[in-house]
């Protein structure tokens, strides 16, 4: 591997963003062609990258054929690949829990729509080994690896044909190490997390802090639809979480989902990087620079996450302080009987708990013993 003293020390540039879905009003404007009112101000942070990245937050596919899932179904025409080159954007990162929604055909669709528009892809394929393998690329002098990872929830086609790359922390330390190997520099964008949270796990910081133990230079991470803080770990940037980038969903305007940022690496003999805020989704469609006051609210809850990330036990508290909040919903979950009604009549006392004690002790050790649960997903797995 060439030393970074020995190569171009022109700066490399790569901007990443956020979830993109090109759905509801995003996907009007693209099948008419308005590209300007997708991007508005905000078009600007896509000039001069040497590569522009993504995460392609659904299949863009005609198939009429979701995969059986618990959540939301989410697609978008094929059409929809034209606001990715509009902007310049050349690899997408694939690795995500919608990925999968329309089972293989979708999948293999977008897959080959984006080769056939010179757009790389991330993150998935065939088996495991091929969802892992690295987008490679020489710029500027400079080797750069990227790896896309996610969460394990519904990121595999029902017939085993199509994987998106899950998270295993042993299969990591070998992938980073391959990657080390062969490349100057290893970036790593991973789609995992807490929905609606806007902090990292204690365990997920341990683990993207053991991920650049193991040789990342930088994550990037998202998911969670609520941007959240970054760190410095040894010199090497985490990002924990960039929030929506194009996301339209009419039930969320002016809150957490309409609110993130772009982050641009800029690679050379160290990594600088630049955090560019924005705001999408709300009264009108398309993603927007921030004005003074809205830049300034920003730096002050950057600035608090930050604050919480840096400080274990406030980071814990934190945590707490959301699983206390979601319990009843998991708990509704355990139930025989769950729905949007029963959850509401049994946070308020008024529906009987049809799990004993001795039972929740029960799913306790299946899920929390890795022999047992190795069993436990193998047959709940018969089900997908």
């Amino acid at each position: 591997m060439p030393q970074i003293s020995d190569i171009n020390h022109e700066p490399v540039k790569l901007l990443i963003t956020g979830d993109f879905c090109p759905m509801n009003r995003i996907e009007a404007l693209a099948l008419s062609g308005n590209f300007k009112e997708i991007y508005n101000d905000f078009i600007d942070v896509f000039h001069s990258n040497d590569l522009n990245i993504t995460d392609l937050e659904c299949p863009l596919t005609r198939s009429e054929s979701p995969r059986i899932k618990y959540g939301p179904h989410q697609k978008a025409h094929p059409d929809c690949i034209n606001i990715l080159k509009y902007a310049g954007i050349r690899l997408v990162a694939m690795a995500n829990n919608h990925m999968m929604d329309y089972d293989a055909e979708g999948t293999r669709d977008t897959i080959e729509l984006c080769k056939q528009n010179n757009i790389e892809t991330l993150g998935v394929g065939r088996d495991l080994d091929a969802a892992a393998k690295p987008f490679s690329i020489k710029l500027k002098g400079k080797e750069i690896a990227v790896l896309n990872f996610a969460d394990n929830e519904f990121i595999s086609t029902t017939d085993g044909s199509l994987t998106c790359n899950p998270i295993n922390p042993v299969q990591l330390y070998y992938d980073l190490a391959h990657a080390r190997e062969r490349h100057d520099f290893v970036i790593v964008i991973i789609h995992a997390g807490n929905e609606h949270y806007e902090l990292p796990s204690p365990r997920t910081k341990k683990l993207y802090r053991y991920i650049i133990d193991q040789g990342a230079d930088a994550i990037i991470s998202h998911h969670t639809h609520a941007f959240s803080g970054y760190e410095i770990y040894k010199s090497k940037p985490i990002f924990y979480g960039l929030g929506n980038f194009i996301y339209d969903w009419p039930d969320f305007v002016n809150c957490n989902w309409n609110k993130g940022y772009v982050v641009r690496l800029i690679l050379s003999d160290r990594i600088d990087f630049e955090v560019i805020p924005l705001k999408q989704g709300n009264e009108d469609p398309g993603v927007f620079h921030l004005n003074a006051l809205e830049r300034e609210d920003f730096d002050k809850k950057i600035a608090w996450l930050q604050g919480v990330i840096s400080d274990d036990r406030q980071l814990e508290m934190e945590f707490q302080k959301f699983c206390n909040s979601v319990f009843p919903i998991y708990e509704a979950f355990l139930e025989p009987n769950f729905g949007k009604y029963i959850t509401y009549i049994r946070k308020r006392g008024m529906f009987p708990k049809f799990l004993s004690r001795r039972k929740r002790l029960l799913l306790l050790n299946l899920s929390r013993c890795d022999s047992h649960r190795d069993v436990l997903l193998r047959m709940l797995s018969r089900y997908e």
